[in-house]
């Protein structure tokens, strides 16, 4: 007989996960192509998943599929003309600052809080910011490889960053805030340390 175990808590913080990475396909296949370009789901997802999953290749495995998954998705359909074969040019950008949002909320999220969550909201956005647009400038003919042109990208980018983390922000209090109320009302949901 297997030695697995059922871990309700597991399952949920798994379901909610997908169901708030489905948004961000509703979200963009609902709008004008660029309209809601980083207002996503995604920021929350990385969040949460390095928040609540005591397990840390859960913490990171979960969030990373459903990114990847909603990628590969609209890489294949509505972004294809942005798409290299398999996802978006400089997507390895992408998944490294998202690796890092995960950290960020399996340590400064220890103890959920609106406070916490603030800041680690700002600190994902931060690491997005940086660490995304420089995928951008890398190479890219469009800016000069100096410092300078490093910076007039980041500054182009500032209205999408303003959307990530008002997407952040959003889907997040709705994630977290569910989550700690479910919680409350079912006491399975609360971490224990031997099956976590």
């Amino acid at each position: 007989m297997s030695n697995l175990k059922f871990n309700p808590r597991n399952l949920i913080l798994l379901l909610i996960i997908l169901v708030i990475t489905l948004f961000r396909l509703l979200v963009t296949f609902n709008s004008d192509e660029l309209q809601f370009a980083n207002f996503s789901s995604i920021g929350a997802v990385a969040l949460f998943g390095g928040a609540y999953f005591k397990d840390h290749a859960k913490a990171f495995a979960f969030p990373l599929v459903s990114l990847f998954l909603s990628d590969f998705i609209l890489a294949s359909t509505i972004f294809s003309k942005y798409s290299n074969g398999f996802l978006y040019e400089g997507w390895y950008w992408t998944y490294l600052a998202f690796a890092l949002m995960v950290l960020v909320g399996r340590v400064l999220l220890k103890k959920i809080n609106v406070v916490s969550l603030l800041s680690s909201t700002l600190a994902i956005v931060f690491i997005h910011w940086i660490v995304t647009d420089f995928g951008v400038w890398f190479q890219n003919p469009s800016y000069p490889q100096t410092l300078a042109g490093y910076w007039s990208c980041l500054v182009k980018a500032i209205p999408f960053e303003i959307r990530f983390l008002e997407g952040t922000l959003i889907y997040g209090a709705i994630i977290f805030g569910a989550f700690e109320i479910m919680k409350s009302k079912y006491p399975v949901l609360k971490m224990q340390k031997q099956n976590i």
